[in-house]
């Protein structure tokens, strides 16, 4: 039977990773690793300079007390001790799109399992203030995952995948959006009158393009992107042998 690892970064107690390991169920063995406690915006980190724990709460259920990268990394290890066959993160209550899928912990999930060697998938719906509707989400992922179990992309290559809210038209392949960006800092001062400060949400404007993964969910549609974790920009290594910096290093 095939195993499928599922992690986010809103933690294990979210509805929507509860909605993505039920959905999942029919294409093999589900075991959630996940957030003992919400861990957003967390990137790709990696816990180095303390202690993990792995807490078991159910059946294929395991909280760790750290970053959806040591969720999968534990599991891996410890908890199924071998490779799954496909690694989903989400469902995340939030877009993770453009530029921000640096910042996210749900891509960090499907990122990690790409550099696995794994198949990956990262999945996430529009912000919302009311209730969450999982069910479309679910329903696309699961259709996703199985195509991609019957045919794997290419080695190190994972999908991001948002949705609209409500029922999408469709599906978009797209690349990512870039955003205007803006850095918003607040600062602030304790009841002692010593200053501290508070990152914010920037309002960033996105960038027009036809392709983005940003007009997609903007227009109704899934938007799936491939991402791989190559940061080389290949379009800049003429530029950068062409640099003379040489004499002034004094290197010979």
């Amino acid at each position: 039977m095939r195993r499928i690892l599922v992690t986010n970064d809103d933690g294990y107690r979210s509805d929507g990773i509860r909605a993505l390991a039920d959905v999942l169920a029919p294409l093999g063995e589900v075991t959630i690793v996940a957030p003992i406690q919400e861990a957003s915006a967390v990137g790709h980190g990696l816990t180095l300079r303390q202690p993990l724990r792995i807490d078991v709460i159910a059946e294929r259920i395991y909280a760790v007390d750290g970053t959806p990268t040591d969720c999968v990394n534990l599991a891996v290890t410890h908890v199924l001790k071998g490779l799954p066959d496909l690694i989903v993160s989400g469902i995340n209550k939030g877009w993770s799109l453009g530029d921000d899928v640096t910042y996210s912990g749900t891509v960090a999930g499907a990122l990690e399992a790409a550099l696995l060697g794994v198949p990956g998938i990262a999945v996430s719906v529009r912000a919302t203030r009311g209730p969450y509707d999982f069910g479309p989400a679910a329903q696309v992922t699961a259709a996703v995952a199985d195509a991609i179990l019957r045919a794997p992309l290419p080695p190190r290559t994972f999908l991001n995948i948002n949705l609209p809210k409500g029922q999408p038209k469709g599906y978009r392949v797209t690349v990512r959006a870039k955003r205007n960006h803006v850095t918003s800092v607040a600062e602030r001062h304790d009841p002692k009158g010593r200053p501290y400060y508070w990152i914010e949400e920037g309002e960033d404007e996105w960038l027009p393009h036809d392709r983005s993964d940003y007009q997609a969910v903007r227009d109704g549609y899934v938007s799936l992107t491939p991402l791989h974790p190559d940061l080389t920009a290949h379009h800049a290594l003429a530029a950068v042998e062409g640099l003379s910096f040489e004499k002034e290093a004094g290197v010979r």
